[in-house]
């Protein structure tokens, strides 16, 4: 079975997406957006070339993917693929400005 490998980064995103989540939406629906999470890494872990490839100027992040959270579709997942599996790099809200934040080109 493929690995998810998830950096700092994304931890801290999944963290304060929780927070966000249970203080306005109930603790139920933080843990769902948690379990949805954990889904969508091992089904991306599973099919790795399934989510739209990203061009980035940032260096080490060539091949970066992003894919949704399904379930929770305003949550945006960018990825790595690694040989054991893929490398999750941010966990972030559309709202964001995502692009600019991972330096891709539109």
């Amino acid at each position: 079975m493929p690995s998810v490998h998830i950096r700092a980064q994304a931890r801290q995103d999944l963290a304060g997406h929780y927070v966000y989540l249970a203080e306005y939406g109930g603790e139920a629906v933080a843990e769902r957006f948690l379990t949805c999470a954990g889904t969508s890494f091992r089904d991306l872990a599973e099919r790795p070339a399934m989510a739209t490839l990203l061009q980035t100027r940032a260096p080490g992040l060539s091949g970066m993917r992003k894919w949704r959270i399904k379930g929770f579709e305003s949550f945006l997942i960018f990825y790595l693929t690694r040989h054991d599996g893929i490398s999750i790099v941010r966990v972030l809200h559309t709202a964001r400005d995502w692009w600019h934040l991972l330096d891709i080109d539109s």
